[in-house]
């Protein structure tokens, strides 16, 4: 087996949690009581049409960030041409390839993957990605537990653009030295790809704005209004936080305009 195929292997089958959406849904959708989950998901799942079945396991199986800089380790530079995914999904469908899903009693539940499991989560690894030359030196300087990460990020579509791959070569070349690089760097990602700037400088005049905002809610207490770049409210818990909603937001603002003060004082101007 391929050093690849092993761990796209070994990441569809480590355990994961049945979140409380998977089970709403599951309960929901095809009255399955939250008590017989365990029996559902082994016996059941499988009888399922396969739009079903990936409307019930979507959200445990769409690779985060974290999920993708695993197999981005495994790349590097290298890129898996879209054509080859179809014979991968095959090979993993036919291993075959079994989840551990566990429910909320902490019961462990061997389920055989569906290919359109298996297909949803290969395809949204940015397996054709590749990192530029340049890109690739100042990752390899990075040291090597941040490595996967920043291999991740930089192999995602939005730096194919010249202007905005200047943004990160920036980041690469002085923010790193932070011990928030690698969540830094996670953040910038989510940014640009919200936002879409397509230079520096554009980059750079947008933040004094963004931070008048913040400064703005937090000074309010930040109520229950949405994170001001939703997508980073992930690197802070986004659903998983447990503490109360105006709590969890203000802190999230806050972890915000700290980033975004970092990054500032990283850019031109």
């Amino acid at each position: 087996m391929s050093p690849l195929l092993e761990c796209l292997a070994r990441e569809l089958e480590r355990p994961r949690a049945v979140t409380e959406q998977v089970t709403k849904h599951l309960t929901e959708t095809h009255e399955v009581r939250r008590e017989d989950l365990g029996g559902f998901l082994v016996n059941e799942l499988s009888r399922l049409e396969d739009y079903e079945i990936d409307l019930a396991l979507a959200p445990l199986f769409t690779p985060m960030l974290a999920e993708q800089a695993v197999v981005a380790d495994v790349l590097g530079a290298d890129s898996v041409p879209a054509a080859t995914w179809p014979a991968l999904i095959e090979q993993l469908v036919q291993r075959p390839t079994v989840a551990s899903l566990v429910t909320a009693d902490g019961q462990t539940h061997r389920v055989p993957l569906r290919e359109v499991t298996v297909a949803r989560f290969v395809q949204r690894l940015r397996l054709d990605g590749t990192i530029v030359a340049e890109v690739a030196t100042l990752v390899a300087r990075a040291v090597q537990k941040d490595q996967a990460m920043l291999k991740a990020v930089a192999r995602r579509a939005i730096w194919e653009s010249a202007g905005r791959r200047a943004i990160l070569i920036r980041f690469l070349e002085t923010g790193l030295a932070t011990a928030t690089g690698p969540a830094d760097a996670a953040a910038l990602l989510r940014l640009v790809e919200t936002y879409q700037p397509t230079n520096l400088q554009e980059l750079a005049a947008q933040i004094p704005h963004w931070l008048n905002v913040l400064r703005e809610e937090i000074n309010t207490g930040a109520g229950t209004r949405p994170f001001f770049n939703e997508r980073v409210e992930e690197l802070h818990g986004g659903g998983r936080d447990q503490r109360r909603p105006n709590e969890g937001r203000l802190a999230g603002k806050q972890n915000e305009m700290a980033f975004l003060q970092r990054l500032q004082a990283l850019l031109p101007g």
